[in-house]
């Protein structure tokens, strides 16, 4: 008597599936989440094979940190202000400016100011990293290639005016195919940017624009400094929040809800004069 045929391996199943050739994104990603129905994929394998197809779709202006939520260093900033500045952010990289926030004349890496507190005798100018700047419209797979050929961390984006328009890092990059932490204070990214709680709160996208929030609120905040909601809390601390910091303006109270550590991402406002 025959013996019964042996069960198919996991490498020949999931060789059996790859063989039918998709003819296109969508059908590849149809049979990569079937394998994963089927057990051959886990979950967090399927979530990065998708995150790293997607790269390719993205642009840079998709998720880059906005010029509003930049923390840069002024060429003519102290040795004391760029270390608190450094401490109080915990970047490990800084625009630095010039004349003005489109004057970006180089890159500092915080661990450079090292050399300034041991006594060193150098300029701020000797220290400085070149800048690279790029457009909005750069494909995020092609930048990740190149920041893993030039080594970069950091480049400039800039607007087709060749005004600045925010900053990306290739943790931006990464985190679209590893994905983000989430937590209670996310907000979904298909829904509005101001959304009503249960206590008559709203929770609200430190990305919004000026103009949205005032005509949500009867607010008459002005945009010509910032652009975004996120931008005017950062302009009024002068520094990044951090998580549950609180304050008003003008009459409104704004709780950062999530932030990390270069820019807020989360804000919860409310009317302080309507607590009973």
């Amino acid at each position: 008597m025959d013996p019964s045929p042996s069960r198919p391996s996991l490498l020949e199943r999931l060789s059996s599936m790859l063989l039918r050739e998709p003819e296109d994104r969508e059908q590849l990603i149809a049979l990569l989440r079937s394998a994963h129905e089927r057990s051959l994929l886990d979950e967090d394998a399927l979530s990065i094979i998708e995150g790293a197809l997607a790269v390719s779709d993205l642009q840079v202006g998709d998720v880059m940190v906005p010029r509003a939520q930049m923390q840069t260093i002024s060429i003519n900033d102290s040795m004391e202000s760029m270390t608190a500045r450094a401490i109080d952010t915990a970047h490990s990289r800084f625009p630095v400016t010039g004349e003005s926030r489109d004057d970006i004349v180089g890159i500092l890496l915080a661990k450079d100011l090292l050399r300034l507190h041991a006594g060193e005798e150098v300029a701020l100018r000797d220290m400085l990293r070149p800048a690279v700047f790029i457009p909005e419209s750069k494909r995020l797979n092609v930048l990740l290639r190149e920041f893993r050929a030039s080594r970069n961390h950091m480049a400039i984006v800039v607007d087709e005016y060749g005004g600045v328009a925010g900053l990306v890092t290739i943790e931006d990059v990464l985190e679209q195919i590893v994905g983000d932490i989430e937590d209670e204070y996310d907000l979904d990214e298909a829904t509005d940017n101001i959304l009503p709680d249960q206590a008559g709160r709203y929770r609200v996208k430190a990305t919004t624009e000026i103009a949205d929030f005032n005509a949500a609120f009867g607010a008459n905040f002005s945009d010509d400094e910032f652009d975004t909601v996120g931008g005017m809390v950062i302009h009024h601390l002068g520094r990044l929040p951090k998580c549950g910091e609180t304050l008003e303006i003008g009459g409104l109270r704004f709780t950062v809800l999530r932030a990390d550590s270069r820019r807020v991402i989360a804000l919860l406002v409310d009317r302080p004069q309507a607590d009973g």
